[in-house]
């Protein structure tokens, strides 16, 4: 989910193509993030016998034959759960086909996002991978609130740019447009986001008697119920995510963006800093795949195209 320190003054008009062009089969069906491991299978690849980079690697991770994946799934369409419970989305199938360059099989595990880095330091997770913005923060391991060093840092292997957008019951907008318009309102977000880093500072910018609630949840989806009860007057969230919330709640029935996407950013595959050869080889997989046209086909499939990189960079986030 993207993540910033520092909010840009114009807003960015929304990258991502049209909601209608996601291709997603079945209902929306997630489930709460929790502590629990899940486990999907068919994100799978190649054995390392037929894989083209697969020396890149670790020997390690050649020898376990996997990678195990941090991700918050429940944000869809990046990652979620379908009608059966397997785990699928735009990362998943992006996943697969790092796979597939690599040799490994990428084992998505279930994780609450504020707590990914955390379980990358203690080597619960090999990376993290989930829509996971890339910022000067994050690189360093600098706490946004306080400004102090909380951590080791991690680096980042880019490969897509996405923004931030706000949206409300439909019909029902509250006169919301831009972020000052959140003053005197409440604002539903995902804890660790750039929503509530965005909307923290919001609430500092507005005029006394016009204060700004903040409600952080441990998934979207809880932010998405508060909205839809009533009990907040708008989400923000990552606008992959927002589109297909639009599209798909209620049938189309239930929420409508508002105004434009703000802090456009990419996002990326976080790595510990100790592991540049791990680092490397994904990035050596995804330009792979950017070359040989399946990231496009991924991203269109997903409605995703408009966020598309020409290549894949380390730490490319400001």
């Amino acid at each position: 989910m993207t993540a910033s320190s520092t909010r840009r003054t114009t807003a960015v008009r929304s990258r991502l193509a049209a909601v209608g062009a996601i291709a997603v089969a079945g209902a929306l069906l997630l489930t709460g993030c929790g502590d629990q491991t899940e486990k999907d299978k068919d994100s799978g690849s190649a054995s390392t016998n037929s894989a083209p980079l697969a020396d890149k690697l670790p020997q390690d991770i050649r020898s376990k034959g996997k990678i195990r994946v941090g991700s918050d799934i429940a944000y869809a369409p990046v990652e979620y759960k379908d009608s059966s419970g397997k785990i699928v989305g735009l990362d998943p199938d992006l996943a697969a086909a790092l796979g597939k360059q690599l040799g490994v099989t990428f084992e998505f595990q279930n994780g609450t996002f504020d707590a990914l880095l955390t379980g990358l330091r203690s080597d619960r997770y090999d990376i993290a991978m989930s829509a996971m913005t890339d910022n000067k923060n994050r690189q360093e391991g600098v706490d946004p609130d306080t400004g102090k060093k909380v951590g080791e840092g991690v680096d980042f292997v880019d490969y897509l740019t996405a923004g931030v957008s706000i949206y409300t019951r439909k019909g029902d907008t509250k006169g919301i447009t831009t972020w000052d318009d959140l003053c005197g309102k409440k604002l539903a977000v995902q804890r660790g986001t750039t929503s509530e880093d965005l909307a923290k500072q919001q609430a500092k910018k507005c005029p006394g008697g016009k204060k700004m609630a903040i409600e952080a949840f441990d998934d979207n989806q809880q932010a998405q119920t508060r909205l839809r009860s009533g009990g907040a007057d708008a989400v923000s969230a990552d606008f992959p995510v927002a589109a297909y919330a639009v599209k798909t709640s209620g049938g189309g029935k239930d929420f409508e963006i508002v105004g434009d996407q703000v802090e456009a950013a990419p996002y990326g595959i976080a790595v510990s800093k100790k592991e540049t050869q791990l680092r490397d080889a994904l990035q050596a997989a995804m330009n792979a795949i950017i070359q040989n046209g399946e990231y496009k086909s991924i991203l269109e499939k997903w409605g995703a195209q408009d966020g598309a990189v020409k290549e894949s960079v380390i730490n490319g986030g400001k």
